[in-house]
C-alpha cells in the first residue's frame, strides 16, 4: 500500500477544515501498523480515505497498485468498526458468513471456507456459541465475533478503527491476543486505529504518531520486538523504551 501527499479537507460553512496534509506511509504486505494521536487529528479519515469511502483533494492512494475504489470494488479491503455492528436475528455462525455471502461480486479473493471460519471462531473461544444470538453473548464475545468476520472476508487489507474502545480494561487486554492470533494465522495487512499506547506497542511492527491542525504525521516508530508476542513481553525494556519514545511524541503534540 502506497499513500503519497494526501491532502484532505471538509467544508465548513464558508471556509474549509483542513482534515489531513502531507501524509506518506508506505505499507508492506502483512505488516500490521497502528495510527495513534488526539481526537481529531484525522486517524479515522485516513482510515476512510484508503477504504475508498471519502474522496481526497490532493496524492495518491494505491492499494496492490489499485485505487482506493477499484480495491473496495473488488473487496481488497475489509473493516472492523468501533461497535460490533451484528445482525440481532443472525446466530454466531451466520453473522461471521455474513460478508462473505455477501460481498462475492468481483471479489479477487475467495472468502475463507467454512471450515478455516469454525477455526478461527474456536480460535476465539466461541466454538460453543455458534448457534447463539447476539443479545446472549457479552461484549466481548460480540467484538470477537467482529474481527472473525471481517478475517473471514478474505481481504488481504483491514482497517480497524478502536475496535476495542468499547471493552472494559480486562478485556480489550485479552483482545489484543486474539488479535494478534489471528492476524498470525492469516498474514493480513492491518491498519490498526487506537489511542492506547501499550496497545499499538505490543501490536504493532510500526507506530505513526499523528498531530492535528491539520493532520499530519510526525513521528514513526518501528517496534523491535520478537514475533509472536506474548503478554510477558510487556515486561521487556524494549517494551517500555518504545512506551516511552511514543508517548513523548504524543507529548510534543499535546503541547503544541
Amino acid at each position: 500500500m502506497s499513500i503519497q501527499g494526501v491532502a484532505k479537507w471538509f467544508p465548513t460553512g464558508r471556509s474549509h477544515l483542513h482534515a489531513l496534509d502531507g501524509i506518506d506511509i508506505e505499507i508492506q504486505a502483512g505488516e500490521f501498523v497502528s495510527l495513534i494521536g488526539p481526537s481529531g487529528c484525522g486517524k479515522s479519515t485516513l482510515l476512510r480515505v484508503v477504504g475508498g469511502l471519502l474522496p481526497y483533494e490532493l496524492g495518491t492512494v494505491t492499494v496492490d497498485g489499485n485505487s482506493p475504489a477499484q480495491a473496495r470494488d473488488t473487496k481488497q479491503i475489509g473493516f472492523a468498526p468501533q461497535t460490533p455492528s451484528l445482525l440481532g436475528w443472525r446466530t454466531v455462525r451466520r453473522n461471521v458468513t455474513l460478508l462473505a455471502e455477501v460481498n462475492r461480486r468481483g471479489a479477487l479473493h475467495p472468502p475463507l471456507s467454512e471450515a478455516e471460519t469454525l477455526e478461527l471462531l474456536e480460535t476465539v473461544g466461541l466454538g460453543d456459541f455458534l448457534d447463539r444470538l447476539p443479545k446472549e453473548l457479552s461484549g466481548g464475545m460480540q467484538q470477537r465475533v467482529s474481527l472473525v468476520r471481517c478475517f473471514a472476508l478474505g481481504a488481504p487489507v483491514l482497517l480497524m478503527d478502536e475496535p476495542f474502545s468499547a471493552l472494559d480494561e480486562i478485556t480489550r487486554n485479552e483482545m489484543r491476543y486474539l488479535l494478534l492470533d489471528l492476524w498470525e494465522r492469516t498474514g493480513h495487512t492491518v491498519i490498526f486505529v487506537t489511542h492506547s499506547i501499550p496497545e499499538a506497542v505490543i501490536l504493532s511492527d510500526r507506530v505513526l504518531v499523528m498531530a492535528t491542525k491539520p493532520g499530519r504525521i510526525v513521528h514513526s516508530e518501528t517496534i523491535q520486538l520478537p514475533r509472536p508476542r506474548s503478554a510477558e513481553m510487556e515486561d521487556d525494556d524494549r517494551y517500555l523504551s518504545h512506551m516511552r519514545s511514543v508517548r513523548r511524541a504524543l507529548g510534543k503534540v499535546s503541547a503544541r
